[in-house]
């Protein structure tokens, strides 16, 4: 299994156990994170845990109240916690490296609100299946992130069968939905 997860509050869980996506908003709680994380730990198929969470600082763009940053570092230790006691091979992923291997540049000039559109849109694109949200939306691009990874490849267009197609180094095309491939 391999999760995707964009902390903090308005974030989400993002996974693919077998070929099958799915998402939720970030649980509400402690305790609900937690039986979230333990759940997808035991429906793992393949036995493997490998997860891959933005990599978070100490500023968010604009300038929060101390008790609100002390509040969303300690929800992101807790997940760092939560994922090595259930042990999960763990990544961090800054923003700029997922949001560069999606191919979707940088802000820039664009509004919060039109940047965060911008990503729902590509994952919506992506993952055509899902009810795509702004709370879900950075996950499933961070899962997406770290398929590549875990494949070695890199995200091409969406072909005929109309999922996801991805190339291997040697140049060979696979769907990892429908198995389906296509050579150089």
């Amino acid at each position: 299994m391999i999760l995707g997860i964009d902390p903090g509050a308005s974030g989400g869980f993002a996974w693919r156990n077998g070929a099958l996506p799915a998402a939720m908003k970030m649980p509400d709680g402690e305790a609900a994170v937690l039986e979230a994380l333990q759940e997808l730990t035991e429906s793992s198929d393949d036995g493997q845990h490998i997860c891959y969470i933005e990599k978070v600082g100490g500023f968010t763009g604009k300038p929060q109240p101390g008790a609100r940053m002390f509040t969303f570092g300690r929800g992101f230790g807790f997940l760092l916690g939560v994922l090595m006691t259930l042990k999960w091979e763990v990544h961090l992923v800054t923003p700029q490296k997922w949001q560069r291997a999606a191919g979707l540049g940088t802000k820039g000039t664009r509004t919060p609100a039109e940047w965060k559109r911008t990503l729902r849109d590509e994952a919506a694109r992506l993952y055509p299946e899902q009810k795509v949200t702004l709370a879900t939306a950075d996950a499933l691009l961070i899962l997406e992130y770290a398929r590549g990874q875990k494949h070695g490849a890199r995200l091409v267009d969406v072909l005929a069968c109309r999922h996801a197609w991805e190339e291997l180094p040697d140049g060979t095309k696979i769907c990892f939905e429908c198995d389906a491939k296509q050579t150089k």
